[in-house]
């Protein structure tokens, strides 16, 4: 059985799974504080707090897993991206730290301050753009393995085309996504003023989407020619990818089946997501982490096989529940119910 293939797809759809579910809340904590700003923050806060409650908590399971699997499966990434991570990686976990505070001091404060809110804010947007720096490394080209062990070549990095717009595609990102789901559950909770705002906002961040997705793939092509060639040969799943982007403004702009738009954003992302993974292979890391020949024994890969299918199997059906419970359900959404959570 080809355990290495099965392994990285199990790890790439719970880093898919992440994505999504990650950008909704990071862009959802700094639309907040952006709503504070501009004096909306009586029509978007009430629909953000009432998402945030009971759903920040399972955020970053998605993570978990995908971080504990990937050392799993390939060991040699511990190796790799233990040095070239420990900058941006620590800088991550230092925001990380940042907004769970937010959480202690908003829980037992009646009035939030602003400086908190900020915080909160503006590190979900540094907390995707820091961890977006592993997708650039694992390009090659900025870690070199020489005698003295692995060295970061970070004046590459710092002034790289193709790192800067894939940072610039993390925030963005954030900011897409999330602006979509809060108009669909805006759309839901029957809150016509807030559903103009966050659609207003959607619709602004589709344009930049389309243009730094543009930039990332040029800057592709200059910085690794083999990946970008290996790209154009699934030109359709990118294709499809744009499809669905194009679908999912026609409707927002339309006004009609928010549900349905935000599913197309889903798809949007899914398509270009496992688009980018499957010109990828086989590496994970350009060109010292093969997948082919940096998979553990059979044994061991049979075995974390089973558990992290068996782990997706147990997550999905609790963020169903999630959903079920809180997401669509009326009445909470409406915020005529506060006694679940």
């Amino acid at each position: 059985m080809n355990y290495e293939l099965i392994g990285v797809t199990v790890l790439w759809t719970f880093l898919y799974g992440y994505i999504i579910v990650a950008s909704i809340d990071f862009g959802a904590g700094f639309f907040n504080f952006y709503s504070k700003l501009t004096g909306d923050d009586n029509v978007i806060s009430p629909i953000i707090q009432r998402y945030l409650n009971p759903v920040w908590e399972v955020t970053n399971v998605f993570f978990v897993f995908f971080f504990v699997g990937i050392i799993g499966f390939y060991p040699d990434t511990a190796y790799y991206y233990g040095t070239a991570l420990l900058i941006p990686a620590s800088i991550a976990l230092i925001l990380l730290a940042i907004r769970g505070a937010y959480y202690a001091f908003n829980s037992y404060n009646k009035e939030p301050k602003l400086s908190w809110t900020f915080l909160y804010g503006v590190t979900g947007l540094l907390i995707p753009a820091s961890l977006s720096m592993a997708l650039v490394i694992s390009e090659g080209g900025y870690i070199v393995d020489g005698g003295d062990g692995i060295q970061l070549q970070l004046e590459e990095l710092l002034f790289s085309t193709y790192g800067w717009s894939v940072v610039f595609l993390a925030i963005i990102t954030v900011l897409y996504v999330s602006s979509g789901f809060l108009t669909f559950y805006a759309a839901r909770a029957e809150d016509n003023q807030a559903l103009e705002l966050v659609r207003r906002w959607f619709l602004i961040w589709a344009l930049p989407m389309l243009f730094i997705s543009q930039f990332v793939f040029l800057g592709l092509r200059e910085h690794n020619l083999e990946h970008f060639q290996r790209a154009q040969d699934y030109w359709y799943l990118f294709g499809l990818s744009l499809v669905s982007m194009g679908i999912a403004v026609f409707l927002m702009w339309r006004r009609r089946f928010f549900g349905l738009a935000f599913i197309m954003i889903m798809l949007q992302f899914a398509f270009a997501f496992y688009g980018y993974g499957i010109s990828k292979l086989p590496y994970i890391l350009y060109p010292y982490i093969d997948i082919n020949t940096s998979v553990v024994n059979d044994a061991m890969a049979f075995s974390l096989t089973i558990v992290f299918i068996l782990g997706l199997l147990l997550l999905i059906p609790s963020l169903v529940l999630v959903m079920r419970l809180f997401l669509f359900d009326k009445e909470y959404v409406r915020g005529k119910s506060s006694n679940k959570y």
